[in-house]
């Protein structure tokens, strides 16, 4: 299975799977269990520093000899430190947030690093295909932490028909039956990443993941609009004070101020009532923690039956 997927082969793995790359969260352990399972692990980079992204790089390398990457969001402090770290380590995919990463392109296509931007928009999609990244992550506003505002059956379609390079496809999918949609509408590999914060190997607090554990179809909301840079959280004491500054008009540093370093009181510290508990809406559907092999199984077996369960609907 997967022999001819042109993800597969372009990144020489073995499932065209990949873990999202989530800052606090995506560490060395969780992205080498993830491309041991056969899938695409990949390091969180957020705002860490270059010296501490070497070394989560390096640590990754010792935990696995398959290939992983390292998200990096171009809005980063330290972007153009961490960029060189990625070259220097030669890490073998980048994927992107929050920006354009055409500058850094020739530096890593001269290494042979993959580049795959995450995008919410067919015109940003278009935009950066221009710049030769070599696929691109439709995601959609199911998902968790910052979002855009499309859907993920709305925009996957659209981005795949706009051009010419693969689509991932990410956000709300957390099953079998949502790869097996995924590739119904055209994408060639999935990104999921509130799936695999309920992995063994995953660090997150056990108050995060026994929260996301107890959560339901409407447990999350939508923070952040205000600001421009709105991101998909569960419900709590926190997103009840933001949403209620935001509907009374606080000011943008007002509320950019009361997140800070949330994500990692929640995520690190195990503070669920004031931390940023991020997470996609797909997390109603998940009900156990599992190690990475596990449930990189469970969602490759569960494939072939979620496609004959659609075929038999034509019947």
């Amino acid at each position: 299975m997967f022999e001819e997927n042109v993800i597969c082969r372009m990144l020489n793995i073995k499932y065209p799977v990949f873990q999202g790359g989530m800052a606090w969260l995506g560490t060395a352990e969780l992205a080498a269990a993830v491309s041991n399972a056969g899938g695409l692990g990949i390091i969180g980079a957020g705002h860490m520093p270059p010296d501490v992204l070497r070394a989560e790089i390096q640590k990754a390398k010792a935990g696995t000899d398959k290939p992983f990457g390292v998200n990096i969001m171009l809005m980063s402090p330290f972007v153009k430190e961490v960029m060189q770290v990625v070259v220097d380590e030669r890490v073998a995919v980048v994927t992107t947030g929050a920006g354009n990463p055409g500058e850094y392109i020739p530096a890593l296509k001269e290494i042979g690093t993959k580049v795959i931007p995450v995008v919410a928009s067919v015109a940003l999609a278009k935009r950066l295909v221009r710049t030769g990244v070599d696929a691109v992550i439709a995601e959609g506003m199911e998902s968790g932490g910052h979002i855009g505002e499309i859907t993920t059956m709305a925009l996957v379609p659209q981005i795949i028909d706009a051009v010419d390079v693969p689509v991932i496809a990410a956000g709300g999918i957390g099953d079998s039956r949502g790869i097996a949609a995924a590739f119904a509408m055209g994408a060639k590999a999935v990104q999921m990443g509130s799936r695999f914060v309920l992995s063994k190997e995953c660090i997150a607090h056990e108050n995060y993941k026994n929260m996301v554990l107890k959560a339901r179809d409407r447990s999350t909301v939508v923070t952040g609009m205000a600001t421009g840079h709105p991101a998909r959280v569960l419900q709590n004491k926190l997103s009840r004070i933001y949403l209620d500054r935001e509907r009374n008009g606080a000011p943008v540093e007002e509320l950019e101020k009361l997140g800070i370093g949330t994500l990692r009181l929640a995520a690190r510290e195990g503070d669920v009532e004031m931390g940023s508990v991020m997470i996609g809406q797909i997390s109603g559907l998940l009900k156990d923690i599992k190690s990475c092999d596990e449930i990189m199984q469970e969602l490759v077996n569960g494939i072939q039956p979620a496609i004959e369960q659609a075929q038999s609907a034509l019947k």
